[in-house]
């Protein structure tokens, strides 16, 4: 029955989309936001930017270190199926911007592996259009999507924990940040000395948990610190996470330091394409 209702909705979805396309999302572009900035140039050299990043992450209390990668390229989806292309004859592509953040952590019983997409249109740095997660150790398996829609976001996850093996449920609200796609949304910040902003932010999902998603109601501010651009964010009253920025565009993230000790600073970065 699950899978008769499953390759129905697909049906049903397929269909719409060919006949009418995917519904746009209202979304009012922050005034702190340069939504130009994934417009440049630079993105369009047919390169991925690959940054690799020296990382701590608490795991069975104890701070692991390792090589946490992180790569932006612009891609194409086409509207059928939401993916990237293979066909750029197609009459229903668009152009969004990748994130992908790859990390193998060890230790003393198994190793970690978490791959993390994150999916932008490139006129909308602010605005998650689609994200999934996967985590691999030796307990099993974890799956997370998240896409946009009008009233917020669809969220599929499959776990190997028992009372969130399998399940969908919907995140109310479109008008917020993930905190996975900060080191990508703030790089567009037109960074000013003393500017403040508020925003919700979802949690992180770099994770193998799959429950209900915690929403901060975050204060951000940006100071000047000569080299670079620092950027606090204050989820809530005991919890912080701060970021820097290289005051030169593309503005890239030179390091992360959050409240639960998921840390991050850049060793070094390139372009070139890494999938030849």
């Amino acid at each position: 029955m699950k899978k008769f209702t499953l390759l129905a909705l697909v049906f049903i979805s397929f269909a719409c989309t060919e006949e009418a396309g995917i519904e746009e999302t209202p979304y009012d572009n922050s005034e702190f936001l340069d939504h130009d900035w994934a417009m440049n140039s630079l993105w369009e050299d047919g390169q991925a930017e690959v940054a690799h990043y020296d990382a701590e992450m608490v795991i069975y209390n104890q701070v692991r270190r390792f090589d946490n990668v992180f790569i932006t390229v612009k891609e194409e989806f086409n509207e059928a199926f939401n993916v990237k292309t293979d066909d750029y004859a197609r009459d229903d592509m668009f152009s969004v911007m990748k994130v992908n953040k790859f990390l193998r952590l060890e230790t003393e019983n198994y190793p970690y592996h978490f791959l993390t997409s994150l999916f932008f249109k490139r006129e909308q740095p602010e605005q998650l259009y689609k994200m999934t997660h996967t985590g691999q150790e030796w307990c099993g398996n974890t799956f997370k999507q998240f896409e946009l829609t009008p009233e917020g976001y669809d969220y599929d996850y499959n776990s190997y924990f028992d009372g969130y093996g399998d399940g969908f449920r919907t995140v109310e609200g479109n008008d917020m940040l993930f905190e996975d796609q900060l080191s990508y949304a703030l790089r567009a910040v037109k960074f000013k000395d003393g500017l403040t902003f508020n925003k919700k932010v979802v949690d992180s999902q770099i994770n193998t948990k799959t429950r209900v998603p915690n929403i901060y109601n975050a204060s951000f501010q940006v100071s000047d610190q000569d080299s670079v651009w620092r950027v606090d964010i204050a989820l809530d009253t005991e919890k912080s996470n701060f970021y820097t920025f290289d005051k030169a565009y593309p503005h890239l993230m030179q390091t992360q330091e959050t409240w639960y000790g998921y840390n991050l600073k850049l060793n070094r970065v390139s372009r070139y394409q890494y999938w030849r």
